[in-house]
């Protein structure tokens, strides 16, 4: 009966919903409510941040207010950022010519962006270069050595790269060339032979500082050096707006100096005087509207570019040192202007548009972009940006079903048994593989390996990890096979000679099963509380505020309703569901809109679910909503079939799909059971309060199926309902 209730149904309705494990924190409503009286904040922000670990008035007051806390000097911190001033300022007084070696990412492109401004203006003679995604790799190498060798450069310093590439600095040396080291990818069993090396990953993990992606160690350089030559003043302003682009475009973790600084530099960038960051706000539709920004989950963020503001400078004086405690270098936030933008604004609209440019474009795209002080040329490159985005989200896509083929082709099978993915084709771009092997992690749980071929006899590729497997771990662990790699722990880049691939999947299948149990391989969905639907409205999300900047390490909010009703849904973009659910309350029905990224496949979803959701505001034509962004669905617990053969009538007809079906309400023992049944004479039948139903044209050849896949529980809802409605 299955082929015959489901035979009009597209091929992606039959699907399971998403493979989730759901992660409920404990609920301490005691603890909350004390916490809320000793901070005057609500129960459910204190719970929240139980959630996070806060747990006394200083932590979250430190929390809460992040320029409340002082901060130690980076020198104090950083063992080499002494001799790397040293360095710097020594070269720019002897006209030394320094040059920057970057990254393609976004993280690696704002550094060096950020450098070169600093640098320009603090009088040195300065260039960079950034290797070739597709010919090079990831870091620097011996070319970019001795090619800055024989232009005469004296001093190299690398951003967001460096710290594996041995062989290069060791040359860099050779060749009399001193060498600082800028980064914060893990640290290698081999540190380089450089002059200075500035890595987090190197000082206490208590540090405030401890969290900064590479732009963060730019960031902490330049201002310092700033500082010490006595020139700060107008730099600390386009730096920070660099830093803060980098940062949350780098997932880096928004604790520590991170959430201080974001939370500024969000504030800033609407009325950043940064030519590029205006024309990227301009392309990408991005406005800040208040202090979550605005826009919804389907219009697209729109509004206006925030108006020009002029900053406290006045907290550094023309002598000042580098003992300075790091919070005088910055200016606070001007209250006066309360529009700002949010994370996501940068995750996902001018973030991408950068990485785009790194992953399939020249580089130096986004470099003249975030240099250039000239509107024209700003306006330029960042329409370049978009076209190329445009380019990368198609190539993308593309890639993404390929792989997803191989994966159902070859390795579901041995998913649990392999707990890890290693996907490999020829032909993929190597500069967007990360995104499809992250968008697999999301799909399959599991950790993902993607490479394409390089030529016939080599492989690169990338890695995305979950949170119970480390990535760069795992690399060092097949290290015998690979030739560069790099990372950390959510995410690494690799290559590798063709003829280890066997090898190598084999042993990254051993580390996987050694560091992986069975329960781990399903994305995890973690949720900080539960609530009803007639909770959530604008208070609440404006108590949510106070949590802001959201990021890595300090999550959005994540909710979770039990047994809403879906009571319309339907496909819009690119595979997105969009939605509405409700709920029943003391009799009264609470409606609200949701939107599910990339579901397309769990269409349509079933009529009763679980959801988890992060709140999301839709500012559209100037009228704020609240809506959900769904991140987890489970089958409603109740599937509570709950009917009897008394207070229902026992037959009854109905349409589903385009078909004919005929259904009752039978007594099977002590219990009733619905039977739905077809023109061919098969029976669905199900059994009151059951997960599971029979299947056949009678009960002893029937088979056992699960009815939590949404074609049976949708034709039961039908059949449900026909019964109601004629009473």
């Amino acid at each position: 009966m299955a082929d015959q209730l489901t035979s009009q149904l597209p091929d992606r309705q039959l699907n399971r919903l998403p493979n989730q494990r759901w992660q409920i924190c404990p609920a301490y409503p005691e603890n909350a409510q004390k916490l809320a009286i000793l901070t005057n904040i609500s129960p459910i922000v204190s719970q929240l941040l139980i959630n996070r670990g806060m747990e006394t008035k200083e932590q979250v007051q430190g929390f809460l207010e992040p320029e409340s806390l002082s901060l130690p000097s980076p020198l104090t911190e950083f063992p080499d950022l002494a001799i790397s001033l040293e360095l710097l300022e020594s070269a720019i007084a002897s006209k030394e010519k320094i040059a920057i070696c970057g990254d393609y990412d976004a993280d690696g492109m704002t550094s060096t962006a950020l450098l070169l401004r600093s640098l320009r203006t603090l009088g040195a003679d300065v260039d960079y270069a950034i290797p070739s995604r597709m010919h090079e790799g990831y870091g620097i190498n011996k070319r970019i050595v001795e090619e800055f060798s024989k232009e005469g450069v004296k001093l190299i310093l690398t951003v967001d790269n460096g710290i594996s590439a041995y062989e290069a600095i060791a040359l860099a040396r050779e060749l009399n060339l001193k060498v600082i080291i800028t980064d914060h990818h893990d640290i290698p069993q081999q540190l380089p032979p450089a002059n200075a090396i500035l890595n987090p990953k190197l000082i206490a993990e208590s540090s405030p500082y401890r969290s900064v992606a590479g732009v963060g160690v730019a960031y902490i350089l330049a201002v310092s050096l700033a500082q010490q030559l006595g020139q700060a003043r107008g730099l600390i302003q386009p730096m920070l707006a660099l830093f803060t682009l980098g940062t949350i475009a780098d997932l880096a973790p928004l604790i520590g100096v991170n959430r201080r600084w974001v939370k500024r530099g969000l504030q800033q960038l609407p009325k950043s005087k940064l030519a590029g960051v205006q024309a990227l706000i301009q392309v990408a539709g991005v406005g800040g509207g208040g202090e979550r920004g605005s826009g919804g989950l389907l219009g697209g963020l729109l509004g206006g570019q925030g108006d020009e503001g002029i900053h406290n400078s006045s907290l550094l004086t023309p002598n000042s040192r580098t003992d300075v405690p790091m919070e005088r270098l910055y200016p606070t936030p001007n209250s006066s202007n309360p529009k700002s933008l949010k994370p996501e604004d940068i995750g996902f609209r001018l973030g991408p548009r950068i990485n785009a440019i790194g992953r399939i474009g020249d580089p130096q795209i986004v470099i003249d972009l975030l240099t250039t002080d000239d509107m024209g040329i700003a306006l330029e490159k960042a329409m370049q940006c978009e076209a190329i985005n445009k380019q990368r989200q198609q190539m993308c896509s593309e890639i993404e079903l390929e792989a997803i083929a191989i994966v159902e082709a070859e390795f579901i099978s041995s998913l649990q048994q392999d707990r890890v993915l290693v996907v490999v084709k020829s032909n993929w771009h190597h500069g967007v593989i990360g995104i499809v092997a992250s968008r697999l992690v999301e799909r399959y749980g599991v950790p993902v390996f993607i490479a394409t071929y390089e030529d016939e006899t080599h492989i690169r590729g990338s890695a995305r990890g979950i949170p119970e497997f480390n990535v760069f771990a795992a690399l060092e662990y097949c290290h015998d096979l690979l030739g560069k790699y790099g990372g950390h722990k959510a995410a690494g880049g690799f290559s590798f000679p063709a003829e280890n691939l066997a090898a190598l999947r084999s042993l990254l299948c051993e580390f996987a099963n050694k560091s992986l149990e069975l329960e781990h391989i399903k994305p995890l969905i973690k949720i900080d509380a539960q609530a009803n639907l007639n909770e959530i409205n604008s208070q609440l999300d404006q108590q949510l505020n106070a949590l802001h900047p959201c990021g890595i390490d300090n999550p959005d909010p994540v909710f979770w309703t039990p047994d809403v009703q879906v009571i319309e849904q339907q496909i819009v973009g690119k595979g997105h569901i969009k939605l509405t659910v409700a709920q029943i309350i003391d009799n009264r029905q609470f409606k609200i809109k949701a939107i599910a990224w990339r579901w397309g496949d769990y269409f349509p979803l079933p009529s009763r679910l679980d959801i988890a959701y992060k709140l999301r505001e839709n500012n559209f034509n100037h009228n704020t909503t609240i809506e959900l962004e769904l991140v987890g669905v489970r089958l409603a617990k109740h599937s509570h079939l709950s009917f009897t053969s008394t207070s229902t009538p026992s037959k009854s007809t109905f349409e589903y799909n385009q078909r004919h079906y005929t259904c009752g309400i039978y007594q099977n023992g002590e219990l009733p059971e619905l039977r739905i049944k077809n023109s061919e004479g098969k029976v669905l039948a199900v059994g009151c309060g059951n997960s599971t139903a029979l299947l056949g044209s009678n009960r002893q050849d029937a088979k056992i199926v699960d009815i939590s896949q949404p074609q049976y529980d949708g034709i039961i809802q039908a059949a449900l309902k026909a019964l109601k409605s004629v009473r």
